[in-house]
This record gives C-alpha cells, structure tokens and sequence, in this order.
C-alpha cells in the first residue's frame, strides 16, 4: 500500500509550520589523506546543535545504489516517487526561469559550447561565459530563428552558459536522444528520434543546431553551438495544495530548484544570490506560509568542482547563519540533502544522505554531530527520502489514525 491510497483520509490542516532545509550534494566520503569526509571535517556547532536535539539517520533518494540526478532527488523530498514521476530537466529550467509551459511544448535545457573545426566539443560549458554575453547571443538566435517547419522556437538565458528552450507546435515528442557527448573531445552527437513518435521532434532540432551553428560561426565568443539537454514535457502531478492541503513556498537562487517547486504548486520567492538573503526572506515572509522549502546549492557546486576545502568552507559559513532559523517557529524542520556530491568523486553518487528531523514531537537519539557516520547511528535508521515529508506532516500532528 503507498501513502497516496490512505492520505486523503488522515491528512489535516493546523496552523503548524515546516521547514524542509536542503544543502545541495550535501553528503561525501572520506578524503583518502585525512579519512575524513567535508561534514566530519567542517566546524559546523550550530547544524551539531541540531542534530543533538533531533532525530537523525540517513536517506536514500531513489533507491541504494542509484545515484540520481536534481529532478529525482528533489521530488523524491517532496514525497513524490522519484520512479514514477519523471521530470526532465528542460522542464525544470523553463519552469525556473519563468517561462510558462503548455501541456504539449517540448521544454530543453541548453549549454552553449565550444567546437573545434571538426565538431569535436572542446568546452561544454562554453568557458562558463557571462550570463550579459548569454544575453547578446541569445537575441541575436532569437532575431534569426523564430520557426522552423511550422514549429515556433524560443530561446532563454539562464544564467552563465545555460540557455531554455521551448518548441510550440503541433506533432512534437520528447521521445529524441540528446547531442551532448557528455565529455570533452568527443564529437557533437546527433540527435536521434527514440521511437516513430520522435522523428519529426529530431529533425527540427537537428535543423535548429545547424541554424545556430551558422549564426555563431564568426561570433566573437567561445559559444559556438547549443547542447541540448532534459528534453521533456510537462508532466501531471498533483500540487502540494491538493496532496497536503499546505500552502507553500520555494527559497531558492538557481532556476532548476525554482522549476520543480512550480511544478509542484509551490509559490516562488523571490530572493537575492547569497545564503544570508534566503534567511531574510524566509523570515520575512514566515507569516504568509504553513511550508518552506529552503535550497542552499553551492555545497553541491563545491564538490562537483572537486573542491574538498571549499566544500569544508561553504558548510562553516552556512553554519554561521543557520541559528537564525531558532528565531522561527516550526513545529518540524529537516536538514538534509537531495544527494550526496563527494568532492572525491567530482559528481553525484548514490551514497546516502545525512538528515536530522527537529520536532518536539520527535524522539532525540544520543547524536552528538552532524556528519554521515554519526547520522547512520540515529534513531531514524536508513531511509527512503520520499518518506521524509510524511514524517514532518506526522511531526507537524497534520496525520491522522489510520483505520479503526
């Protein structure tokens, strides 16, 4: 039986608050030199303080051994399962950025890149150009390409390197494979329909990279082609509002995080570029809100870089501000991460994440530290993140007895 049979008759509404705090790529594994991992290595005493008066354990985001990307890992914490609803990046980034999609536009999430002579991709990010030059050259593939055999294309700045689109047409799919060879100094892929449905879908995109190609060929930039990502459609979830019965908000800085929240009915706040600014925010707009969604992201930059001290750094300075949230009171909060991003391993894997749930409502374990041995000791044991939410409701007294 899953939660979505028996909900609707436990679920109810309080005036109780939640708060679901999610440092990006959060867990790691030990650096091979000290044996210890960026959370055992940082001097975090306030997030230690938090695990000291919660219950803690470890989640696993889609299930053991599967490393799993942002959508997955973020619906997953949302108490969705990350198996069954599927949302492709592209979506993700429209939704972000503001674009607002149809039911049967195909939404992609776009890199600009460098090629050589031979369309080998020599840069896949373009060498992170400024998100002003993503501008300029987005208008100027605006200017040139608006349809191509009766589909209506337009394309979006992101931020940096990154760029949105979005078909609007009719027989479109988003069942085409993708051009990113996914590593440096392999040749431009490309695109393929998956099935019949594709094939129309694949030759306007395979049109659309030739056009640009064109447009950027004596551009002075290293942007020189698109690489097209997350195609996808729109997908049908219920909302927060109609599954929980809560009104509920996104703090985020990056659009990805922001899609996925619109996905899910949450209103978006919006908020500045630093840590310290989402802790304004959240203060500021407490009142309005019965569920916050807090996302902190460069934990995870830090360890897709590579970056073990920089991680190590980034949860000190999180650490700094985060006594602001026992200024609020929510009557459940967890601190955990969609996924870990072990500066070792330079990308996300599928180790288990360290959480701690703080709630009056809760049982303390003897935890004395904020880290992924310390977590595995706690009371809360291993388990799925799609659980996460349903033990803040149950914390927050939103569930009910179920059965007689």
């Amino acid at each position: 039986m899953e939660y979505e049979e028996i909900l609707p008759e436990i679920i109810g509404k309080n005036e109780n608050k939640i708060l679901l705090l999610v440092l990006d790529g959060l867990g790691g594994i030990p650096h091979p030199e000290t044996g210890k991992t960026e959370l055992e290595t940082a001097n975090i005493p306030n997030i230690d303080e938090f695990a000291k008066n919660g219950s803690c354990g470890l989640s696993i985001p889609v299930l053991p051994g599967i490393t799993p990307g942002s959508g997955p890992g973020h619906i997953s914490l949302f108490g969705y399962d990350p198996i069954k609803v599927l949302i492709g990046r592209g979506v993700l980034e429209c939704l972000g950025i503001g674009v607002n999609l149809g039911k049967e536009d195909i939404a992609i999430r776009g890199n600009f890149a460098t090629i050589d002579e031979n369309d080998i991709v020599t840069d896949r990010r373009a060498g992170r150009i400024s998100t002003d030059e993503n501008k300029k050259i987005v208008d100027l593939i605006s200017k040139n390409i608006k349809e191509i055999n009766g589909v209506k294309i337009s394309i979006n700045t992101v931020k940096e390197h990154r760029c949105a689109i979005v078909l609007r047409g009719k027989n479109l799919s988003p069942d085409v494979s993708e051009n990113d060879p996914q590593k440096e100094n392999l040749p431009l892929k490309e695109i393929l329909p998956l099935n019949q449905e594709g094939k129309f879908t694949a030759s306007v995109l395979n049109e659309f990279e030739k056009k640009v190609k064109e447009i950027l060929k004596n551009v002075n930039s290293k942007a020189k082609v698109i690489l097209l990502r997350g195609i996808s459609k729109l997908p049908d979830v219920p909302t927060f509002q109609e599954k929980y019965k809560l009104k509920s908000a996104c703090i985020a800085t990056y659009p990805m995080y922001k899609g996925i929240s619109k996905v899910v009915g949450m209103d978006i706040i919006e908020v500045g570029e630093t840590v310290e600014e989402e802790f304004d925010k959240l203060e500021k707009v407490y009142d309005n809100y019965e569920f916050f969604f807090l996302h902190i992201k460069k934990t995870d930059s830090m360890g897709e870089d590579g970056n073990f001290n920089g991680k190590v750094k980034f949860l000190e300075d999180v650490d700094k501000k985060i006594w602001r949230l026992k200024k609020l009171n929510f009557s459940a909060m967890a601190i955990t991460g969609d996924h870990s991003t072990p500066s070792v391993l330079k990308g996300h894997s599928w180790h288990p994440v360290p959480l701690v749930i703080v709630s009056p409502n809760m049982i303390r374990d003897d935890i004395e530290r904020f880290s992924e041995r310390e977590c595995a000791k706690g009371i809360l044991g291993t388990i799925y993140a799609k659980q996460i939410m349903y033990l803040l409701l149950a914390s927050s007294l939103k569930l009910g007895k179920f059965g007689a």
